[in-house]
């Protein structure tokens, strides 16, 4: 769910208290990566120095900033999921009051507080008439389970097993108001999703057959989930939330706050011109460039379509098959470096591998996915035979090269990842850099700025801001403190020295302070704001992954996958990217990522990595490269889950601005560059396949040998990409007759496939291409959707 921007404005007393909550969630991540050079860090403080606590206030922001939010929102219409997610609530609360294990003990007014806690985030779902003041009372609630850790963090790591009834009861009510919160943002699908896995901790005991699970009392299960230091709701998942997933909303915010949105667009319209072509083109880059930015298909594919509606609408394009491309290729910034989604971070936390393995990792599959969206469009605009189409505006290569400069923080995540710098360090120092690029240009600083710059008062502003900038720089140089190997914080103080002397000193002479402080304040805030959904289905993630971790429920699903795949890796793939669009049909992306993850991976990990030793891998080598590869695979079906209907994220987006059918639209985004859904099985179906990863096959095949594997798999996987976006279009150089389409269809699926012998590829290669030699008849323009 997207939050209306209006609902987080200062309109009235309430809009503002929002407003401010955001704001300190926003200046509280970002303190964190300042902390360890500051003096406040030989204090010991617990919510900045102990990684549990900095996740318990990082959830207790997410919950009270959520709650205020979404009790200024409409009351949603109450559905059958809706009653489907109260009833399942049933069983916890029953087994809270009644435990399911002898010798349990509540106190009375723990029991009240829990019920407090489950009524709040509960009933509203089902009389939203609730909302308004209930969600206000779960806000202020949230707040008891966060002091309840802050004052006895010690003692509960050290009863995890047996923890008091207090801890219990704090237990509780944190769980029952994060579900609570999902539900109101992400539907009630994943908070069922939870209760079931919680449903089956607790009564296990009933299941037949393979999945029969052990009883687990209560106890056990909310003093893990609470006392728990990395499997329990503060672990290792929910601090991929708070040590990644943060910072980069942030720098989404800001970018946008910033007005670069609209820059990047434009240069990415400079760089295509005028064709037919150009609404998919733009479409394509665009997508790229803003995913380098945010990570998020839904807001990027909002953006993006209303970017380029007007071309498509010049273009003559049929209304479904534009909305379907920009949901298509909206989703590519989920997995375009070096900001991918949250799903990068759950990865390198599981798997404790760097975040640059990921990165590269993730490049192939995001230009092979970007080929076929613009391959699909290449071949639909010649079939269509549109108009040819531009901006509205002259926007010529000088436009691209003089605003390039706005990718030089891009460019320096991915050197300062190079280095082996932290993932937040470099973003927030992208951060202060978008900010001061901002502030320095004169054609994108805020005009009230401009303005203050004319004035007198600039005069000694400019001085005066180099002046604190310097200041600022030499001051922890001066007073001792830490640098750290990076010097953030004298960094941070010169930039905040140079903004305040140099750009708020002549705003404030002219009173125009608050005009200029706007941009910076709204874009963090933004950021916080855009965070809390994601940040929420993580945190519900992080539930599921702890439920998981006490019954040992992927060792038996492993087995379960392992009989019906009778260990043939293909049929463990299907069965695999199945199960994930199906659960990323009502699960976000990161959630299914994690269930698929923690569920099918060891299986087909065991498989794969006895199909790699065929090849002359060596064991331990072999099973690195199957779990990179099953992973990425895994990631990769889980961000597709955003663009297959029903439940396409993407395609609602893209079809909330072309007001088109959104299970339609839905429809048209999974034809659309159809062979993304096929790409990722051949990530796994052979180690040469995981060329395409690049990472895999160059750590265990050296030299010109592994560069050339690499090559190979891209060279004809692009080529299959071709071949099925013409085969699905039913044009080539000419209209296709239906039996050419299926032909091509074929040879595309046997291009896929790597073979053991190289020459092997070249005979489908060379009769594809057959398809291609001769040219069709001119027509006149006619719009029309892809057969």
């Amino acid at each position: 769910m997207e939050i209306p921007k209006d609902s987080t404005g200062r309109t009235t007393r309430m809009g503002r208290v929002v407003w401010f909550v955001l704001l300190v969630g926003a200046l509280f991540s970002l303190y964190l990566v300042l902390h360890p050079f500051t003096p406040l860090s030989r204090l010991d403080i617990g919510i900045l120095d102990q990684v549990q606590l900095r996740r318990a206030t990082h959830v207790l922001l997410l919950l009270v900033a959520g709650y205020l939010i979404t009790s200024r929102l409409p009351g949603a219409r109450r559905t059958p999921g809706s009653w489907v997610f109260a009833l399942l609530t049933l069983p916890f609360l029953y087994t809270f009051w009644v435990p399911n294990v002898p010798g349990v003990e509540i106190p009375l007014a723990g029991r009240l507080v829990g019920t407090l806690a489950w009524a709040l985030a509960v009933l509203p779902v089902l009389l939203p008439a609730l909302r308004r003041y209930g969600d206000v009372a779960a806000a202020l609630l949230a707040i008891a389970p966060w002091a309840y850790q802050v004052r006895y963090y010690e003692e509960l790591v050290n009863r995890a097993v047996i923890p008091a009834g207090w801890d219990m009861s704090m237990s509780f009510t944190v769980i029952v108001l994060v579900l609570g919160l999902v539900s109101r943002f992400l539907g009630p699908v994943m908070p069922s999703l939870v209760l079931i896995f919680l449903t089956y901790n607790m009564y296990g005991q009933y299941v037949p057959g393979t999945f029969q699970g052990a009883r687990n009392g209560i106890d056990l299960i909310l003093g893990k989930t609470y006392n728990e230091t990395e499997a329990g709701i503060y672990g290792l998942i929910t601090g991929v939330s708070a040590k990644y997933i943060v910072y980069f909303t942030i720098l989404s915010g800001l970018i946008g706050a910033l007005g670069l949105g609209k820059v990047v667009a434009n240069i990415a319209l400079s760089l295509v011109g005028r064709t037919p072509q150009t609404p998919g083109r733009v479409t394509g880059i665009a997508s790229v460039f803003m995913g380098m930015f945010s990570g998020s298909g839904a807001a990027d594919t909002q953006f993006v379509a209303t970017l380029t509606k007007p071309l498509y609408e010049k273009a003559n394009y049929d209304r479904m098959v534009a909305a379907g491309l920009v949901a298509t290729a909206g989703t590519i910034a989920l997995i375009t470096p070096p900001v991918l989604g949250s799903i990068a971070f759950v990865m390198v936390e599981i798997l404790q591998i760097s975040y640059l393995w990921v990165v590269v990792m993730a490049l192939g599959p995001m230009l092979l996915y970007l080929l076929g969206v613009l391959t699909f469009n290449e071949f639909y605009a010649r079939k269509a035979k549109l108009p040819p189409v531009g901006a509205d505006i002259t926007l010529g290569r000088r436009y691209a090269l003089r605003y390039s400069i706005i990718f030089i923080p891009i460019l320096l995540i991915v050197v300062m990842l190079f280095l082996g710098s932290e993932v937040a360090t470099a973003v927030y120092l992208a951060a202060l850099a978008f900010v001061l690029l901002a502030y320095l240009d004169p054609t994108l600083r805020p005009a009230a700025l401009n303005e203050a710059m004319r004035s007198p008062a600039y005069r000694l502003g400019l001085p005066l801001g180099v002046g604190l900038g310097l200041l600022g720089a030499l001051l922890p140089l001066w007073a001792g403190w830490n640098l750290g190997n990076i010097p953030i914080l004298p960094i941070t103080l010169a930039v905040l020295g140079l903004l305040l002397g140099a750009f708020f000193y002549p705003a404030w002479a002219g009173g125009r302070l608050r005009e200029a402080l706007e941009p910076i304040a709204q874009g963090l805030v933004e950021g916080f704001r855009q965070l809390i959904p994601i940040g929420s289905a993580i945190v519900a993630a992080n539930l599921i992954f702890g439920m998981m971790v006490i019954t040992g429920l992927p060792s038996k699903f492993s087995i379960f996958l392992g009989q019906v795949s009778g260990e043939s890796l293909l049929l463990a793939t299907l069965v695999t990217a199945f199960f994930s669009l199906v659960l990323g049909m009502g699960v976000p992306p990161t959630a299914t990522y994690v269930l698929t993850a923690s569920l099918t991976a060891p299986a087909i990990i065991k498989i794969a990595a006895a199909n790699f030793q065929g090849y002359g891998l060596e064991p331990q080598q072999a099973v690195l490269a199957a779990t990179l590869a099953t992973h990425m695979f895994l990631f990769y079906y889980a961000v597709l889950a955003d663009v297959t209907p029903p439940v396409a994220l993407s395609g609602y987006a893209a079809a909330s601005v072309f007001k088109t059918n959104p299970i339609l639209t839905g429809v048209y985004a999974a034809r659309v560059a159809l062979a993304k859904y096929i790409i990722g099985f051949f990530f796994l179906l052979s180690f040469t396949g995981t060329g395409l990863l690049i990472l895999p096959v160059l750590q265990n095949v050296p030299g010109l040998e592994g560069w050339l594997i690499v090559l190979e798999r891209f060279f004809f996987t692009a080529a299959a990409i071709v071949f099925l976006a013409a085969a699905t279009v039913g044009y080539t150089r000419r209209p296709l007759h239906r039996w050419e389409s299926w032909v091509m269809g074929l040879l595309a699926l046997a291009l896929f496939y790597p073979y053991p012998n190289l020459w092997m590829s070249f005979v489908p290669f060379g009769l594809g291409l057959l398809f291609f030699l001769r040219g069709g008849k001119t027509e006149a323009p006619s719009p029309q959707a892809a057969d």
